[in-house]
Formats: C-alpha cells, structure tokens, sequence
C-alpha cells in the first residue's frame, strides 16, 4: 500500500479503537491520528487503555500514533504534503468503495459509530467513500468498515 494513515475521530468504543489499531497494523498502516473524544492507548498518566490493549493485541505498540484533539489542523498539514484525505460515510457525494483506487499517500477518516462523520468534517476530505448495503441494517460496525477499506485500499 502506499503510504497510508487513519483518523479516528470521536469514536466511543475502546474495542472498536483497539480492533482498528490491529486492523491497520495488519494492513500495513503507518500512522494512526486519533482525535476528539476517542480513546488513546494510554491514559493521562501513562498507563495502558486496559480495553484498547485487550482488542489490539500488541498493535498499540507497533503502529505509531498521535492525539489531535481536532482533526483540521492535521487534515491541513497532510494536504499541505500532498496526502489525500478520504472519508468513509455514507453520503450523497460517496462513490462505491470499490471504484477507488489509491494513488499516494492518503488519510483515511473515521467517525462516530452512530453519528458517522460531521458535516464539517465531510466538507474537508477530498473523496468520500461508502460500503454498499445490502442487507436490512444501514451500516456496519467502523472497525469492520476499517477493515475492508484499509483491505481494499492495499490492492
């Protein structure tokens, strides 16, 4: 894959943070952002997130990440850098995951496990992608989401 990293940005869940770190360091991520009120590894006084390390198995560890607490500055200076940032949301602007095809380094964006990603937020990604559905439920959980993006992006 090229050179790729993830934004989690107000995600709730410790597991779901935990599962995406060992997710991307599977998938070969360089960088994981976390921003907002999402969990870190570590709490405020060093010590290991208990319910990140559970789920992530050592991941924590081996791919490299950093607290934002908003995501527009980060988002600004990858631009800056020539990265493409690119959201996974279902929104009217979204293309077919499957379409896409990486071309350098890219930020991939995820958001809330109910609220999905702000507005704002979408406003500020270059390219939007989604997962078509097609069962009853509208959505799947974002470290399953992670999952097949990040897989997908490394063909």
């Amino acid at each position: 894959m090229n050179q790729a990293a993830v934004l989690l940005h107000n995600i709730r869940s410790a597991h779901n943070v935990g599962s995406i770190f060992r997710t991307a360091d599977a998938a070969g991520v360089a960088r994981i952002y976390l921003s907002g009120y999402t969990p870190i590894p570590v709490d405020r006084f060093g010590r290991p997130q208990k319910d990140i390390a559970k789920t992530a198995l050592g991941a924590e560890h081996s791919v490299a990440w950093e607290y934002q607490a908003t995501p527009a500055g980060l988002i600004k200076r990858l631009k800056d850098a020539g990265w493409t940032v690119v959201g996974v949301e279902q929104d009217e602007r979204a293309q077919d995951y499957r379409t896409f095809a990486v071309k350098g380094p890219t930020l991939f964006v995820l958001g809330n496990e109910v609220k999905g990603i702000s507005k704002s937020l979408r406003d500020q990604c270059d390219v939007l992608l989604e997962i078509p559905m097609h069962g009853t439920k509208e959505s799947l959980n974002v470290s399953v989401a992670a999952g097949i993006i990040l897989f997908a992006a490394r063909d």
